[in-house]
């Protein structure tokens, strides 16, 4: 019996249900069984977690094309073609390192816009107060800034490692529930400490908006640059603070991510950002989200497909600081 057939056979199915170990993968088809993120238990238990990937799919603050509502069932969805083993090019499952589960979206009243950010808030406060961190699925990116207040509330002014084609620092009178506006907001607040933040990927400009000494790595100097000589910017100017990680979907080129509300063209491949996911080993990170990912605007999964890789590359980033470690591959 193959080793394919030995895994099915021995697999309940609905493992996102009928999983009793919070470690581990249990190969289920792609094409079957209940779709949470990675397969992982669909569970509001948090005893014992490490990490809680949670929903939010709110499209409220676009700018121009809604869809990111959509967004965390997309991701979960196109999870799936990898939840079966060790990821590459780590080379180890990082779920034997790991206790992730899925936590389920935050619920909100869609017709109490004003009231979303503190819901959210309260939602992110519930699970960090366990002790578990944070992966968010999008939703847009307006979404960072309430999980960037319960953040701060735990571990004061964060570093900001941002991927983004836009920097969302547009100014404005205030009080705006915008996806362009929010991280002047946190700025202002305390939330996070710019001078010790990286904005990667960046290729537009607005009027008015300051640098707010944010160290802006423009999507030239990455294409002239190798993914180490990136990091090493970035763990220079984070040094050994704590880190919170948002990557918008539109960092990456329309060509490899083209679901999404605002593609701005000049962007990052796919081996361009995972490379230098990769190389951060040594930033402390306490969160992370993936944001603006709008199914509606392609139909195949490839930038679901994508969000949930880079997702994964942030997994196995945290599992190698725990000590996961690529396993040889027999001769």
């Amino acid at each position: 019996m193959s080793l394919e057939m030995k895994n099915m056979s021995s697999v309940p199915g609905d493992s996102a249900f009928r999983r009793e170990n919070l470690k581990g993968t249990q190969w289920e088809p792609t094409y079957a069984g209940a779709l949470s993120f990675m397969r992982r238990k669909y569970t509001r238990d948090l005893a014992g977690v490490d990490i809680a990937v949670t929903g939010v799919p709110f499209d409220q603050a676009v700018s121009h094309r809604s869809g990111t509502r959509m967004g965390p069932e997309g991701i979960r969805k196109a999870s799936a073609e990898n939840a079966w083993g060790p990821f590459w090019p780590w080379n180890f499952d990082p779920f034997e390192t790991l206790a992730v589960i899925d936590y389920g979206d935050c619920f909100f009243d869609w017709g109490r816009k004003e009231d979303f950010p503190v819901t959210l808030e309260n939602h992110a406060a519930g699970i960090i107060g366990s002790g578990a961190e944070m992966i968010t699925l999008g939703g847009d990116h307006y979404i960072t800034y309430p999980l960037l207040k319960a953040h701060a509330k735990k571990h004061g002014p964060l570093s900001l490692v941002h991927f983004d084609a836009h920097r969302d620092v547009e100014p404005d009178d205030g009080g705006r529930i915008d996806h362009g506006t929010m991280f002047g907001y946190a700025v202002r607040e305390g939330l996070i400490d710019p001078k010790r933040s990286v904005q990667i990927g960046i290729r537009t400009v607005f009027t008015g908006e300051r640098t707010y000494g944010f160290r802006i790595v423009y999507a030239d100097e990455v294409h002239d640059s190798s993914a180490q000589q990136v990091a090493d910017i970035v763990s220079k100017v984070v040094g050994k603070n704590k880190a919170y990680l948002t990557f918008d979907i539109d960092c990456l080129d329309p060509s490899v991510a083209p679901g999404t509300g605002t593609p701005i063209p000049g962007g990052l491949n796919y081996h361009q950002a995972a490379s230098i996911m990769r190389k951060l080993t040594g930033i402390n990170f306490v969160a992370m989200d993936l944001v603006e990912v709008s199914p509606p605007y392609y139909h195949s999964e490839v930038t679901s497909g994508a969000a949930a890789s880079l997702i994964m590359e942030y997994l196995c980033l945290r599992a190698w600081q725990r000590g996961a470690r690529s396993v040889p591959i027999p001769e």
